[in-house]
């Protein structure tokens, strides 16, 4: 004899209590109730379509959708279903058809990717989109968007002297259109068509990375199929803050692991002065690995396109980094060094230890009485430094590969 099944009741749905996981009460005819670990409940479908079960649909949040609505909604599914009609289709159309417009699918867009950022970064793209966005591509619909729309609209932005703006507004569209694609509401990405560099470009001698940005860029670095060694090469670069002529040069020799040092001699240096590099936990473990990965030859990062042992060529990192697909207006390597210095400064550090962590001359008639070197200073520095650019990769939770 078939187990008879209980309904709910509005009486019944108020006392589910959260668990520790997420868990499922039905009612009937294929309509469930999810009880989420956060106390939220939402009312699902459940059905089979020519003998095979489908995927569950979402109905809606309880209580905006009461008991009464959301049966009502499974009959209408339900209905479909005895037709041999698929109703998640049915639903998607829906969607493309209430989402068809640019105005409509920023809205959702905003609503999804805004939780959780910065104030800031809410205001920023609000305002893009009410400023810019709307008024010019607003009405149209999302599919129908081509790239020489985007060009126009970020052609506007230039005229009124705001070429920085018109770069973020391609880079918001194109993040935009990307969701619009995995959620299946457009095929191609009018925005990712227009090159950055030929919208705007930012003078690079001015060039600092947020933190965001920061983590942007190294995520992208261990995420791509460049090999390991430029890999960890790059983020060397990032957290040691020496030039990359530097890096890429540089012989095993000068390393001292069990130290903790690097000893970069005069006529490496760009100002024909030995310098001293203070390696970070995370730069030994680094180049434990590079050790390893470079075998028997006597370069930190040996060529792997010549039989003599000599290192990568100048370039190797540069195209390493142009052939990544990175959403981080006009970057250039050497926007690292003057990355960790802004940001060591805003964290409060003497000025004069990072200036000699960065290899500076201290100028003025200090420079010429100060020949300290700060070794402690900038042993502490080069880790906070470390540990401050491993917490923006973190961010994400990417793990290096």
């Amino acid at each position: 004899m078939p187990r008879a099944t209980t309904l709910l009741t509005d009486t019944g749905i108020k006392a589910l209590k959260p668990k520790e996981a997420r868990y499922r009460v039905t009612d009937s005819k294929g309509l469930l109730l999810e009880v989420m670990p956060s106390g939220s409940k939402v009312w699902r479908y459940r059905y089979q379509l020519h003998g095979f079960r489908q995927p569950t649909l979402t109905i809606g949040p309880y209580p905006e959708i009461d008991l009464k609505t959301a049966r009502r909604q499974r009959d209408e599914w339900a209905e479909l279903v005895a037709r041999g009609e698929s109703p998640k289709r049915v639903v998607q159309a829906a969607k493309m058809e209430r989402l068809n417009t640019v105005a409509a699918f920023a809205e959702e867009w905003l609503e999804g990717q805004l939780e959780g950022k910065s104030d800031s970064y809410q205001k920023t793209m609000r305002r893009i989109m009410d400023k810019d966005v709307l008024p010019w591509l607003g009405g149209m619909p999302l599919a129908e968007v081509k790239p020489s729309d985007v060009l126009e609209l970020c052609d506007r932005i230039k005229a009124r002297g705001s070429p920085k703006m018109a770069l973020v507004t391609r880079n918001a569209l194109k993040r935009m259109y990307d969701y619009a694609i995995a959620r299946q509401l457009a095929e191609t990405n009018p925005a990712a068509a227009l090159v950055a560099r030929f919208i705007a470009v930012e003078e690079s001698r001015d060039r600092v990375l947020s933190h965001e940005e920061i983590g942007q860029v190294l995520r992208a670095v261990y995420q791509s199929d460049i090999r390991r060694s430029l890999r960890l090469a790059l983020h060397l670069l990032a957290i040691t803050m020496v030039r990359k002529s530097e890096l890429i040069q540089a012989p095993w020799s000068e390393f001292d692991l069990v130290a903790g040092i690097w000893d970069i001699p005069a006529e490496r240096m760009k100002k024909n002065k030995p310098h001293r590099v203070y390696l970070s936990r995370q730069a030994l473990e680094m180049l434990q690995e590079l050790k390893m990965l470079a075998g028997r030859s006597a370069y930190l990062l040996p060529s792997s396109r010549s039989s003599e042992d000599k290192p990568i060529g100048r370039s190797t990192l540069n195209q390493a980094v142009n052939s990544l697909s990175l959403d981080v207006q006009h970057f250039v390597l050497h926007d690292f060094r003057r990355t960790a210095s802004t940001h060591l400064h805003e964290m409060g550090y003497s000025s004069d230890a990072i200036e000699k962590a960065l290899a500076h001359k201290i100028v003025g008639i200090k420079g010429v009485y100060n020949r300290a070197e700060y070794a402690e200073q900038r042993k502490t520095i080069m880790q906070a430094w470390s540990d401050f650019v491993q917490a923006q990769i973190d961010v994400a939770k990417v793990v290096p590969r």
